[in-house]
């Protein structure tokens, strides 16, 4: 075995030497140096973040290793900074939860389980093997687990780590069963060879059978419907740090997946096999995530059908990338950019309330802006981009996956994106009632008096704010991504 093949893993190392260093620090360093640990993780994690759009340090050229098991190119390792970007703003986030007193004796391990679920989606990206695949999605979603059950003192915590991992072994057994399907049609794990082997003529029945128990293993991971029932009761239990780790990071790992496994391995069936059958999925989650958002009043669930509807939006972005045009896969890597901005900053106002005085009830927020007006022009910011108000980000990323998605000129693209933009008119209620609590709902005091957040919170909250408005502003960005694909 040629060792120096673990060199074409220059994310995935330097991710472990992260991991490595959190760890000793955890173990042998003295209980009052610990305290600093947080600081220390998002200090490192910070530089390797940055380090990261260096194409001089990370590499710039297409590579393979382990028998072409893995892979790298200057689109995979853009997408893995994209996370590394929504990571890095979660760990700011969490400094002044995991410094509490509850959670101080074992914020190192809060710490290494985040930078352990990292290292398993990268793996997820980059696999060219199913063999490999798997071994991502469980190293990604076993220590997801452990953090959503973190707060261990409160029974709703235990509840969420139930029912996900529950749901976790459920999917991968489907997902599993989908692979047993498609190695029987073409005798093969390999992306290329079973997409050789549908070409050269694989049952089409089998086929669409292996395919939708794929889809089906793969959607529980991103909330489509009908696999999405156990999303807003984990967003709720789980602490608020997990839940916007889960509803940023941990999707948008699963759509880049998702999106390399259905056009390397299956696009060659695409009109045959799973065109309708992603046309269909589309249409229910954005459909059902907006209708049954309206009727949130706890924010934490709230953001949990919001995040359903926006899995559909983001699987307009798996339609619209075809071997023809390169814009889906620009559309969906910028959609994916601004929904961490826009997500996590309404996850940064949440969480920081909720440290304060425990609150989450849309009814708290009544006339936030009196009290803690800040804090209630971040949040409603972070609700004009998710629902794509103009000038802001989010403006701007649903404008370029609708435009991608009808580039396709079929009928039933322009159906379904005539369906999305509807969905859009609903969504633009909801995320209002929000602002509306804020601002309108003053006639009564608010519950919750004035405060001063911890300066990490306000520091991502800030962070948030700039690529709302600079990502919908400056158009660099996305010229950028579309560039980068093309290549």
């Amino acid at each position: 075995m040629d060792y120096s093949q673990f060199l074409v893993m220059k994310q995935e190392i330097c991710l472990l030497v992260i991991f490595l260093l959190v760890f000793l620090n955890d173990i042998f360093m003295p209980r009052k140096a610990q305290s600093a640990i947080g600081v220390i993780t998002c200090i490192l994690f910070g530089i390797f973040t940055l380090f990261g759009f260096c194409p001089m340090v990370i590499g710039n050229s297409s590579a393979d290793a382990f028998a072409g098991m893995y892979a790298t190119s200057p689109v995979i390792v853009n997408i893995k900074n994209i996370l590394n970007v929504g990571v890095l703003i979660v760990l700011i986030q969490s400094l002044r939860w995991t410094a509490s007193d509850m959670q101080r004796i074992r914020r190192g391990e809060f710490y290494e389980l985040l930078l352990v679920t990292l290292f398993g989606m990268y793996l997820m990206i980059s696999s060219r093997h199913f063999l490999m695949f798997v071994i991502g999605l469980e190293t990604a979603s076993l220590p997801l687990a452990a953090m959503v059950a973190f707060d261990k003192h409160r029974y709703e915590s235990h509840e969420a780590a139930v029912k996900y991992i529950l749901t976790a072994v459920f999917s991968s057994a489907i997902f599993m069963m989908g692979l047993s399907f498609v190695y029987g049609l073409t005798g093969s794990l390999y992306y290329t060879n079973i997409a050789a082997g549908i070409q050269s003529g694989a049952a089409i029945v089998p086929l669409v059978i292996a395919l939708a128990f794929v889809i089906a293993g793969i959607g529980f991971k991103l909330s489509l419907v009908p696999f999405h029932l156990w999303t807003a009761d984990v967003y709720q239990g789980a602490p608020t740090p997990v839940t916007s780790y889960l509803s940023v990071i941990s999707k948008g790992s699963a759509a880049f997946a998702f999106l390399v496994i259905l056009w390397q391995v299956f696009g060659s069936v695409y009109a045959d096999a799973w065109e309708w059958m992603l046309y269909a999925l589309i249409i229910l989650t954005i459909t059902v995530g907006n209708l049954f958002a309206i009727r949130q009043r706890n924010l934490k669930r709230f953001l949990a059908f919001s995040s359903i509807s926006q899995a559909g939006y983001i699987m307009l972005g798996v339609i619209a990338f075809t071997a023809l045009s390169q814009m889906g896969k620009a559309a969906l890597m910028f959609y994916i950019l601004v929904y961490i901005f826009s997500n996590l900053a309404a996850f940064g106002v949440i969480g920081a309330i909720e440290n304060y005085c425990g609150k989450v009830s849309m009814d708290d927020y009544n006339g936030l802006c009196k009290t803690n007006p800040r804090l209630s022009f971040v949040m409603m910011l972070a609700m004009f981009s998710l629902a794509g108000i103009p000038p802001f980000a989010g403006f701007f990323s649903k404008f370029f996956i609708f435009t991608s998605a009808i580039n396709q000129g079929s009928v039933a693209i322009y159906v379904l994106v005539l369906i999305a933009l509807i969905n859009t008119i609903i969504s633009l209620y909801y995320y209002l009632l929000v602002v509306k609590a804020m601002y309108i709902k003053t006639e009564e005091p608010c519950s919750i008096s004035t405060f001063r957040s911890a300066w990490s919170e306000r520091i991502a909250m800030w962070i948030c704010v700039a690529g709302i408005v600079g990502l919908g502003i400056v158009s660099y960005f996305y010229d950028n991504l579309l560039t980068l694909v093309g290549c």
